[in-house]
C-alpha cells in the first residue's frame, strides 16, 4: 500500500522488485522513456476524448501488477545498474525497435531495455499526446512478440523524470527557499560528461536537455543518451593546452540516422588587453552518417581560462542569449541546448570551475527598472520645483480706502 504523496526511494523499489528477481523465469523487459508522470494516464485520456494514447492492455491481463505513483528520480535514474548487479543478467539494449531479430535465450535470465522516443521538449500538448501514442505502440509490439514465442516475462515502464511538478501550496511552502538555508542538490540533476586523458580530466559538459532537430522536423532528443546511459562515443575527443575539442559519437540516435557525431571546437589564447588567456568555443559541428556536414559559429561563449562556462538557453533561436549561428548545409538543423555548462581547460579535482553566465549583471528588467525610476524622480523634481515657484501677494485691497492699482511692470 502507498499513501498520498509517498515518493518510493531506491531502497523501497529495491524491496519491491525483489519477487522479480526471485523467481524461475527471470525475463525483465525495461521500458525507459525520457519524462512520465501518473497524472499524464488521465490527463491526456480525458482531455482529448477518443484521442487515448494508452490502448495497451498489458496491465490488465497481466495476473499480478504494481503502480508506483512517484519513484525517486535517483532510483530510476539508476535502475539499470542496480538490476545488473542484483543478479548474472544478460543485458541486452533495444535501440532500433526491430523485434524480429532479436535472439532471447529464455534459459538464461535475460534484462531487455527498450529507450523509447523522448517525448517533444517544446511543451506542446499535441505532439506530446503523439510520442506517447506512438511509444505505447512500441510497448505493443515488444510484448506481443515475446507471447508469441512463448516467453514468459514481467514488464517495467517507467521514467527517468517527471513530467509534472506538484503546484500544492503545502508542497511549494514546503520547498521554498529560507534566509541563510543551505542550497540543496537538485534531485533532477546527474554529475556531468567527462572526457580523461591518463587519470586528469580535461573536458566537462553538462546540460539538462540536449536536442537537435533534423530538416526541420525530425526531434533528437540526447539528453538521457549523454549524461544517463551514456550511449556516447567520446573517443575521438582530443585534449591540449591551447585547443580542445569535444567529440560526441551516437549510434542509431533515431529512425533514418545511423550515425551522428557532434564536436564542440574551444580555443585557449592570451589576449594582451585583458593580460590573461581565455578560453572560447568557436564552432560546433555535426557530421551525419559519416557524410552531412554541417557548422555552426558560435558568438558569446567565452570565459577566463581558468572558469568554467554557463548559459541557460544556448541554440540556433535568435531569441538565446547564446547563438550557434548556421553556416552551409547548418541550416537544416536546429539545436536546443538548456543549462549548458562546460570547461575546457584548467579543471581541477574533477570539478567545474567558478562559472562565467552569458547573462551580464544588467539584465533586460534591471535596465527597465532603471529607466522607470529615472522618469518617476525626474516627474517628482519638476513638480517640486514647479511649486517653489509660486509666489503670494505682498499687498491686498483695502475696502475702506481707494482701490489697489498694480502696475503691468509688477
Amino acid at each position: 500500500a502507498v499513501h498520498e504523496g509517498q515518493v518510493v526511494s531506491a531502497q523501497e523499489l529495491t524491496v519491491l522488485l525483489q519477487p522479480l528477481l526471485t523467481q524461475n523465469s527471470r525475463n525483465l523487459v525495461l521500458f525507459l522513456q525520457d519524462r512520465l508522470s501518473i497524472d499524464d494516464f488521465t490527463y491526456f485520456s480525458e482531455s482529448y476524448g477518443n484521442k487515448n494514447p494508452f490502448q495497451n492492455e498489458i496491465l490488465r491481463s497481466s495476473p499480478s501488477s504494481l503502480v508506483l505513483p512517484a519513484v525517486n528520480c535517483k532510483a530510476t535514474r539508476y535502475l539499470v545498474s542496480d538490476l545488473q548487479e542484483s543478479g548474472d543478467w544478460n543485458l541486452m539494449n533495444l535501440t532500433n525497435l526491430n523485434i524480429s531479430q532479436l535472439e532471447v535465450n529464455a534459459s538464461n535470465p535475460n534484462l531487455l531495455v527498450v529507450q523509447l522516443q523522448p517525448l517533444s521538449s517544446d511543451l506542446k500538448e499535441i505532439s506530446t499526446l503523439e510520442a506517447i501514442a506512438e511509444n505505447d505502440k512500441i510497448i505493443g509490439r515488444v510484448t506481443m512478440e515475446l507471447q508469441e514465442r512463448g516467453i514468459h516475462f514481467s514488464v517495467i515502464y517507467t521514467a527517468l523524470r517527471p513530467s509534472r511538478i506538484s503546484r500544492r501550496t503545502d508542497v511549494v511552502a514546503g520547498v521554498r527557499r529560507q534566509l541563510m538555508a543551505t542550497e540543496e542538490e537538485d534531485s533532477l540533476s546527474y554529475p556531468p560528461l567527462n572526457v580523461t586523458t591518463g587519470n586528469y580530466t580535461c573536458i566537462l559538459f553538462y546540460a539538462s536537455n540536449f536536442s537537435l532537430k533534423a530538416n526541420r522536423s525530425v526531434l533528437i532528443d540526447l539528453t538521457n543518451a549523454t549524461f544517463l546511459t551514456q550511449n556516447v562515443d567520446i573517443s575521438a575527443s582530443e585534449c591540449s593546452d591551447s585547443n580542445t575539442t569535444l567529440s560526441l559519437k551516437y549510434t542509431n540516435p533515431v529512425n533514418g540516422i545511423s550515425s551522428l557525431e557532434i564536436r564542440f571546437l574551444m580555443t585557449n589564447k592570451f589576449y594582451a588587453a585583458s593580460a590573461r588567456k581565455w578560453f572560447t568555443l568557436d564552432s560546433v559541428e555535426i557530421v551525419q552518417d559519416g557524410e552531412k556536414f554541417a557548422k555552426f559559429n558560435v558568438s558569446g561563449i567565452s570565459a577566463p581560462a581558468e572558469y568554467s562556462f554557463h548559459c541557460q538557453l544556448v541554440g540556433t533561436s535568435n531569441l538565446y542569449p547564446a547563438r550557434l549561428v548556421p553556416s552551409n548545409e547548418a541550416k537544416d538543423w536546429d539545436v536546443f541546448i538548456s543549462e549548458l555548462q562546460i570547461q575546457g581547460f584548467n579543471i581541477i579535482n574533477n570539478q567545474f570551475s567558478y562559472a562565467s553566465d552569458c547573462t551580464g549583471f544588467f539584465t533586460s528588467g534591471i535596465w527597465m527598472g532603471l529607466v522607470t525610476s529615472i522618469i518617476l524622480l525626474w516627474i517628482l523634481t519638476y513638480g517640486i520645483h514647479m511649486i517653489m515657484q509660486l509666489t503670494t501677494n505682498s499687498r491686498f485691497d483695502d475696502p475702506k480706502g481707494p482701490a489697489l492699482s498694480v502696475p503691468q511692470t509688477e
